[in-house]
């Protein structure tokens, strides 16, 4: 933003100390704002390690890998402006009093000065069974003005977004206009020079941004420098309604494109302003799919909307609708969440939402959908299995049809020989494109995305009884389990899903999801009526089980635990992928025995912050620890939720919720790898089991 505003931000955090809100139900790492796919995705950094505590005034939003995305916001009472959003320069900050997250929304309380009180609602809708609306790349800000002193005020309020949304290359040349459509009014800025299908710093380098409110007389507008239309407000609290004819740099001067609304004289009834912010795009993702080339899938909203004017004015004049189906899933996800395991899990639970489909493209056509998943900060690569694995949970709890379309894309590529190797691939390249690895060269990690593929087609035909769709897939699905069949019982020196851990041979957790991938296979070989199959793959995953517990369990250690590799009496870990048996119902496979072992264990081990992921090192991840969770005793789960739970209102991480942390010191291993991951939607293990 310029380093007038940078030192700005600087010197309103000293006035922020003696500010004291309330954070509920936690005061989390990073506070969602507008998080709705891969591109519109801004947070608020909260913790000490670069964040200002939770604070929205002082501190500017940022894109998940930290850029700023420009959203600043003033409010002048009587005379005197002060700062609610955003780090400009030129005003005091409001007093925010309180905040608060549910699954869509993101509230702030302001005391402007003791005179009038704010009300600030970021919404980012999640609509899993309504994909009209899920389609729609666009996020709400709704701000509501009351006295708070029985004294009626003049208050005229203001908001703008920079140019920063528009490009990841802040030397990018932006251009923008100024128009009005059914109610109406919206600044529409984009890069000059398109590049389809690309990203410039996690950035799309296409599409074109909408910042929008209603056309009303009240209400005026500037495109300019920022310092020129923010000063304007704050000297005379109304804007000229005038555009600069100069396109430019994003850092040339900083355009911003604001809007002013005169409240007038307000008193104790409320008055509201609705702003709206997205993007649209018309072709999304590439594909190497069907055919030998690359196939470019159109944004899903394309097939509900002629324009994207229609799919912008829709959704401003939707916001009473939405936000009814938003406290919906809000009340759904809290009750639920409350009835399973308590307010602790709710924390978690409710944090999580937002993050999750943030990481989702709806692309395709109404009557053939496919969402691309980008992993987000580990690397960014476009559909990793283990990362839609984790992922399922919530996907399962809140529309199973949409494991299909996430799925969809990797059948597509494997099934129309792009992939040569006899195992599932890794993933399809890097996002937004799904190239895949005509050359088998992707990242080896055989067994464990046989076994992610199998449990995962499987979960979603008991959910929905499709059976078809275990039909049409059935000869790779088939191809994959004969891999297990060689691999899983004794797992040969590879790498599993915790990568970063180091490759490994004989892991115990590896092998045991190879091996109830094998036992899913059986049910789904009979599903399709392929009987013979279903007795060879069953009698298999019934011996492999059996050895396993041999290899894998050290029964003779006080107390008795799974070891992290077969031998190693004194090595232990999270055996997370016990859940697979529970989440395909499969009460009579895994003994009883087992997880009554693991459950009574777990506690020994806890650090502070959770229980570590396995004796190699003391970091731990969320998305396993709820996994491991959900498959123990009530006493242990709630010990392990709790921990989780404890770490979200501590933590001094400041980047949106990490799924890898040291559960000793509570501290992030550094830099963006594992934040504002889709794998936060793993915390539902409780809410996706039968």
């Amino acid at each position: 933003m310029g380093l007038r505003s940078v030192l700005a931000g600087v010197a309103l955090l000293g006035s922020l100390a003696d500010a004291a809100s309330s954070f509920s139900p936690a005061r989390p790492p990073a506070i969602p704002l507008a998080v709705k796919s891969p591109y519109l995705n801004s947070w608020l950094n909260v913790g000490s390690d670069g964040g200002n505590g939770g604070y929205l005034a002082g501190e500017w939003p940022k894109f998940w890998s930290q850029q700023n995305t420009g959203w600043a916001g003033f409010i002048r009472v009587d005379g005197k402006a002060y700062n609610w959003l955003g780090a400009p320069p030129g005003a005091d900050v409001v007093d925010q009093t309180e905040f608060s997250y549910t699954s869509t929304r993101s509230t702030f309380v302001m005391n402007v000065d003791g005179k009038v009180e704010m009300n600030i609602t970021f919404l980012s809708p999640v609509t899993p069974s309504d994909l009209k609306r899920q389609s729609l790349v666009f996020s709400y800000l709704d701000v509501g003005v009351h006295s708070l002193d029985g004294a009626s005020h003049d208050v005229q309020l203001y908001a703008d977004v920079s140019a920063e949304w528009a490009s990841g290359d802040l030397n990018a040349i932006i251009e923008w206009d100024y128009k009005s459509a059914d109610g109406v009014v919206y600044h529409q800025f984009e890069r000059q020079n398109q590049a389809a299908i690309s990203e410039t710093n996690q950035q799309a380098n296409w599409g074109t941004w909408y910042w929008s409110t209603k056309d009303e007389d009240n209400l005026s507008w500037q495109i300019g420098a920022d310092t020129d239309v923010r000063g304007a407000f704050i000297d005379k609290g109304v804007l000229p309604n005038t555009k600069d004819a100069n396109f430019r740099a994003v850092q040339d001067r900083w355009p911003v494109f604001g809007f002013a609304s005169d409240l007038g004289s307000v008193g104790s009834s409320t008055v509201s302003t609705l702003y709206t912010l997205g993007m649209t795009q018309e072709g999304a993702i590439n594909l190497l799919g069907e055919g030998s080339d690359l196939t470019t899938y159109p944004a899903l909203w394309q097939s509900y909307f002629d324009s994207a004017v229609d799919a912008l004015t829709f959704f401003y004049n939707d916001y009473d609708e939405v936000a009814k189906l938003s406290t919906d899933l809000d009340n759904t996800v809290a009750s639920d969440s409350l009835a399973a395991a308590g307010q602790n899990y709710l924390t978690l639970t409710s944090l999580s939402v937002r993050q999750t489909f943030g990481a989702l493209q709806f692309t395709g056509t109404d009557s053939d959908p496919l969402v691309f998943l980008k992993e987000i900060s580990s690397n960014s690569d476009i559909q990793t299995v283990d990362v839609i694995f984790p992922a399922i949970p919530l996907i399962l709890y809140t529309n199973p049809s949409l494991l299909d379309y996430l799925l969809k894309p990797l059948f597509l590529n494997q099934e129309n020989g792009h992939y040569p190797n006899t195992n599932a691939i890794h993933d399809l390249g890097t996002f937004p494109v799904a190239r895949g690895y005509p050359k088998g060269d992707d990242e080896l990690m055989p067994l464990e995305e046989c076994g992610n593929m199998i449990i995962m087609v499987l979960a979603y035909a008991q959910r929905t009884d499709d059976d078809d769709y275990l039909a049409q897939h059935y000869p790779i699905l088939k191809q994959w389990a004969g891999y297990l069949v060689d691999e899983a019982l004794i797992p040969a020196d590879q790498i599993s899903t915790d990568d970063f851990a180091g490759s490994l041979a004989n892991q115990t957790n590896l092998g045991l999801k190879g091996i109830i991938g094998l036992r899913a296979m059986a049910e789904i070989s009979e599903r399709t009526g392929n009987d013979d199959d279903a007795k060879s793959f069953g009698d298999t995953a019934t011996s492999y089980i059996e050895q396993w517990q041999g290899f894998g369990l050290n029964t003779a250690a006080n107390p008795p635990h799974a070891t992290l590799s077969y031998g190693d009496d004194d090595s232990h870990g999270l055996l997370y992928n016990l859940y697979a048996n529970s989440l395909l119902g499969f009460d009579d496979f895994v003994p009883k025995s087992v997880y009554d072992m693991q459950s009574n264990f777990y506690p020994t081990v806890a650090l502070k912050y959770g229980v570590p992921l396995d004796t190699r090192h003391t970091y731990t991840k969320t998305d396993w620890m709820l996994w491991a969770a959900a498959t123990s005793s009530q006493e242990t789960r709630d010990t392990i939720i709790g921990l989780v739970a404890d770490w979200i209102n501590v933590t001094p991480t400041n980047k949106p919720l990490t799924d890898l942390y040291d559960a000793a010191t509570g501290d992030y291993p550094g830099g963006l790898q594992f934040t504002a991951r889709p794998v936060a939607g793993g915390h539902f293990a409780l809410l996706a089991l039968p």
